[in-house]
């Protein structure tokens, strides 16, 4: 196959790995977190760091009911990622980062949707020919700045 096409095709695979990301989280789809990250994989975010797909999962699913208030089951934030960037590094890893636009759904009392902006800086490794998020990190640019440069 082409260098310039299959780079492409792995850069669009890992596009769709980091928005698969936010589908699952969103829709409390928690356990095929597995689809996304690898076994070992080191996740950085608000609620904390978590290694390992096991700690990711409870992690997360925490931050769900967290955000749950309204006790809809799916959809208490919206996380719109976008502008990603993506550089390959080697035939089976990449490193990316993209704009978090995360919007809060359920009630509040303050009706501001906007919940943050922030950057993933992402790390990624083909395993078993499929494209994994191996270390992840938010870095929150508003309301709280946490963002390193």
């Amino acid at each position: 196959m082409d260098i310039k096409l299959k780079a492409l095709l792995d850069r669009e695979e890992i596009r769709a790995l980091r928005t698969l990301y936010a589908h699952h989280l969103d829709s409390n789809n928690i356990a095929a977190l597995d689809q996304v990250f690898s076994a070992d994989a080191v996740v950085e975010v608000t609620v904390g760091k978590m290694q390992g797909i096991d700690a990711i999962r409870a992690g997360l699913a925490e931050a769900f009911t967290l955000f749950d208030r309204d006790k809809q089951g799916s959809y208490p934030f919206m996380h719109a990622i976008v502008n990603h960037w993506i550089q390959l590094t080697g035939p089976d890893t990449a490193q990316g980062r993209c704009n978090l636009i995360d919007f809060e759904t359920a009630s509040k009392p303050d009706p501001n949707p906007l919940l943050l902006l922030g950057l993933y800086a992402d790390q990624y490794q083909r395993i078993d020919g499929e494209w994994r998020i191996t270390h992840t990190r938010l870095e929150v640019v508003w309301p709280e700045r946490n963002a390193r440069e």
